[in-house]
């Protein structure tokens, strides 16, 4: 039985698992998502969401625990250029998000070995998927889901009107457009 047994040691001595995941971790940095076996990127998703974590929050805090972080996440990855990408372009895109900064796509079975294959990606770095997200900011206090007033009216049946703003501003650039060609002429 393997009660309370949490690691996955893929079939590796330990040295050999904990380089084969700072190499994992920083492909994954530079690329943005990488395909590997689902346990592999399980075990990946584990090793690499602790160390954004520790670069997202060097923004919050003073100097010396920004350097701190900057260490442990060294001593991790083992690669200066992986770090210097995620304390600066990555931290700055998850910011806001507070936490699952990985995800996991399973993709079929491989021809040769039939082994379970899976992409596991940066969430914030695929347009594919947040290109009809608008970047709305929530809160995770409560469950109830409010909507805004022309929304509920609208559910209500009720139509509320808004202000002919497009009208005018057509108007306008009627007149801009007539003032150009006037200057033309002369």
């Amino acid at each position: 039985m393997r009660h309370g047994k949490k690691v996955n040691h893929l079939g590796r001595k330990t040295a050999h698992r904990k380089a084969m995941l700072a190499n994992m971790a920083c492909s994954l940095i530079e690329h943005k998502r990488i395909n590997t076996t689902v346990a592999k990127a399980k075990a990946l998703k584990q090793f690499v969401e602790p160390l954004i974590t520790k670069s997202k929050a060097e923004n919050n805090v003073s100097a010396e625990k920004g350097t701190h972080n900057r260490r442990i996440v060294f001593k991790n990855l083992r690669d200066k250029f992986a770090v210097t990408e995620l304390f600066s372009t990555v931290a700055e895109k998850v910011a806001d998000r507070p936490g699952g900064y990985t995800r996991i796509i399973k993709l079929g079975n491989r021809l040769g070995d039939n082994a379970d294959m899976a992409m596991i990606e940066l969430v914030d770095f695929n347009e594919l998927y947040n290109a009809g997200k608008a970047k709305t900011k929530t809160t995770r206090r409560s469950r109830r889901g409010g909507k805004s007033g022309e929304e509920a009216a609208k559910v209500e049946g009720k139509e509320t009107k808004t202000p002919p703003v497009a009208e005018d501003s057509a108007k306008e650039s009627k007149k801009d457009v007539e003032t150009k060609a006037d200057d033309s002429e002369e």
